[in-house]
């Protein structure tokens, strides 16, 4: 296969367009009839506080930072339904994937979206205000629907936090992986070798992880600095692992 036809990008389908129904809208829209890229991955996810923050650690810090987390998490949405909250998450693969879905998601802002890019995705969108505890608006929050990777670095780091090796065909695999010889467990933010009462294990010897994975918790578990942080890791191991609420 071509290098072009693996380039890959990552798509959420947010709380809010599933509490609207605008999950088979989406899919249709982003069909290989229409963008000619393929599914590579897809995904129902249960967003713990750790994958929502890994995901936007970018923004950390921000004062709209606890905003966007509770959003994806479906807090928001779902304040008293911690059952519903969920996102869809789905890699897509083909020639340019990730100009060709950002085309199709139209600007991040909604309003922006309905007057330059009418009849994208994010056009159906809306933006909600942020109100302090007097009830001043002190802000706004945008209800956009979907997240798509605004470029291949960020779409690399993006899968590899929200999908593992074995959630994509091996043959559809975009980024090196190997197989561990080793086992690593978690715990309350700390990496172990062995096991420890109350830690989940994260990889075990004969699982494929990605390369980039791997080489990070060796170096982890030396206590040296590792390109991608242990809560990264951890944050897509526990998917669907354990129970969050609220």
């Amino acid at each position: 296969m071509e290098k072009e036809d693996l380039e890959q990008t990552l798509v959420l389908i947010k709380p809010d367009a599933l509490k609207n129904s605008l999950t088979g809208y989406i899919l249709s829209q982003l069909s290989e009839f229409h963008t000619g890229l393929r599914f590579a991955g897809a995904k129902i996810v249960h967003v713990s506080r750790m994958l929502a923050e890994e995901h936007y650690a970018e923004h950390r810090g921000k004062i709209f930072f606890p905003g966007l987390i509770d959003f994806i998490m479906g807090i928001l949405q779902y304040p008293d339904q911690p059952h519903r909250r969920r996102v869809i998450a789905l890699v897509y693969q083909g020639p340019d994937a990730v100009q060709k879905i950002r085309d199709i998601v139209g600007p991040t802002n909604p309003h922006e979206a309905r007057e330059k890019k009418p009849g994208s995705i994010r056009s159906l969108g809306t933006l909600v205000p942020i109100r302090d505890a007097q009830g001043n608006e002190v802000g706004q929050r945008m209800e956009n629907l979907i997240h798509a990777s605004a470029n291949l670095s960020d779409a690399e780091r993006e899968i590899k936090l929200w999908f593992q090796p074995t959630d994509i065909p091996p043959f559809m695999h975009a980024y090196p992986t190997v197989v561990s010889q080793d086992h690593y467990y978690y715990r309350d933010g700390k990496l172990f070798t062995t096991y420890e009462p109350g830690s989940i294990c994260l990889i075990a010897p004969g699982n494929v992880v990605w390369q980039s994975d791997k080489e990070s918790l060796h170096l982890l578990v030396q206590g040296k600095p590792a390109p991608v942080p242990l809560s990264s890791i951890a944050a897509k191991y526990l998917i669907n692992v354990t129970k969050e609420v609220e």
